[in-house]
């Protein structure tokens, strides 16, 4: 800078408001000299304070929270809004009345509410049903007085079982289940279960105990947890995704293996094959669906990649300043690659056998030339090694009918995890880690199959207070074993 321009410093709130095109006349007065010279340092300094601002890659990876308002992008076109209610000729729906009624009462005036006059009892009458939490009366407390004999066969004391408690707890079959199911399957905070029992049901809890129970409840549970990953392991297709954890202060990640029926999570230190090779303990014969991540890449050859993925890393250079060369004709061949394939996988009925073949090899052939041909835009070059890697796995979908183009599924099962993880900031223990595993597993897999978390992991609790093991999880809600 020359001598003769003045020192001259940006104010904060002057950047804020030139970004946000909010800047006034007032603002502009007090910040730009007369001087053309030092006008030209101050725009230079404003160029690089919002340039500084703004440098920050954002991808289609990019937390929604890391990018600052002003870089999102803004609304869409308006759209007419759509009719609320249900479609002319759809048959209505509605809350469905209680099947008992547990009390009845009955509304009569002395007067009328206008004049206060007599009334003439006509005999008419109305019922409205009213469905409400009774009002908050305490824990149900139970003394069992239990009857202790001697057996002069087996030499010992025996005494009968009470199936009401895990032995020697103080707290209830149902109100473990319910503690539990509210912590680990719907991701409710510790100190907000306490605020329910302690002043709502005004049963007193500490925070201590509730923990002690909840690793006493997950050690029970784990056969079932273990039963859901073998089934995972024994799956025909099989969806997996991971992210990230807090465990005691480090990071961890979280993996999640999931099915239709079946959700299997695991928390562990690594994402890389350590993780994978406590999980897979036998071989893999299904198809594995993922995205990109090469720890994937030794579990098994039977592959279906991610499009979405890919889609998502198109848009992000088709909206960056990259986008040059030859990228338009990268990018417009490989969208036209995924049309073909899902044109190819809906008409797969309609078309015969031999036909189908060869358009899927024509296909696996557009992929591989499009993955050797000579490209120039860097990020052309990229992707094309990407689809010279796993070119024939993102294909895997056209050949297997039961076998979906996208991972959504694993990413919508990781979601209600990651919500937890916002609300408790992850696990503050390597016992609390195995916990969560373990009893988000099991409320996450009978979430799946439509079972009643409280009545299934209540009735467990029970058999395995009277018999000393757990039963068999149930395969859905008509089931019994």
């Amino acid at each position: 800078m020359s001598d003769s321009i003045p020192a001259i410093v940006l104010d904060p709130a002057f950047v804020v408001a030139f970004r946000a095109g909010t800047v006034t006349r007032a603002q502009l007065d007090a910040v730009l000299p007369h001087d053309r010279g030092a006008i030209i340092f101050v725009m230079l300094q404003l160029s690089d304070a919002v340039g500084d601002a703004t440098s920050s890659p954002v991808g289609p990876h990019t937390p929604s929270g890391s990018v600052p308002p002003y870089a999102k992008p803004g609304p869409g076109p308006t759209k007419r809004p759509k009719k609320k209610g249900g479609k002319p000729g759809h048959p209505g729906s509605s809350r469905p009345p209680p099947e008992t009624i547990d009390k009845r009462v009955t509304h009569t005036l002395p007067a009328c509410p206008d004049c206060g006059g007599e009334l003439k009892r006509t005999g008419q009458k109305r019922k409205r049903i009213i469905e409400d939490l009774p009002a908050a009366s305490g824990s149900e407390v139970t003394e069992h007085t239990i009857d202790r004999d001697w057996c002069p066969c087996c030499k010992k004391q025996v005494e009968p079982t009470v199936p009401d408690a895990l032995p020697a707890c103080t707290l209830g079959n149902r109100t473990v289940a319910l503690s539990s199911w509210l912590h680990y399957g719907l991701g409710t905070t510790t100190s907000q279960i306490l605020a329910v029992f302690n002043r709502h049901l005004r049963m007193t809890l500490s925070e201590g105990g509730l923990t002690e129970i909840w690793h006493r409840l997950a050690r029970v549970l784990r056969p079932w947890a273990d039963a859901i990953r073998d089934r995972c392991l024994d799956a025909g297709v099989l969806h997996a995704d991971e992210t990230g954890w807090r465990t005691n202060g480090e990071t961890w990640w979280l993996w999640c293996f999931t099915t239709p029926a079946d959700t299997y999570y695991h928390l562990h230190p690594s994402r890389g094959h350590a993780a994978l090779d406590e999980f897979f303990r036998k071989e893999f014969g299904g198809v594995l669906v993922t995205d990109f991540w090469k720890a994937y890449d030794k579990v098994t050859t039977r592959r279906q990649m991610c499009w979405p993925h890919l889609l998502r890393d198109l848009k992000a250079v088709d909206d960056s300043r990259e986008a040059d060369t030859d990228w338009p004709d990268f990018a417009g061949k490989l969208r036209r690659i995924y049309a073909d394939a899902i044109r190819l996988d809906l008409a797969r009925d309609a078309v015969d056998a031999e036909a189908f073949a060869r358009r899927l090899d024509k296909l696996h052939g557009r992929v591989g030339a499009l993955a050797h041909a000579d490209w120039a835009n860097p990020h052309a070059k990229r992707l094309a090694k990407r689809l010279d890697h796993y070119g024939e796995p993102l294909l895997t979908f056209v050949e297997h009918p039961d076998v979906p183009s996208s991972n959504n599924h694993a990413e919508r099962e990781v979601r209600p995890a990651v919500l937890m993880r916002k609300a408790s900031y992850g696990s503050q223990s390597e016992q609390g880690a195995a916990t969560r595993a373990t009893l988000m597993t099991v409320f996450r897999t009978l979430h799946r199959r439509g079972l009643d978390p409280l009545k299934t992991v209540e009735a467990a609790l029970r058999t395995y207070a009277e018999t000393g093991t757990v039963p068999a999880m149930p395969e859905n809600p008509g089931s019994t074993g």
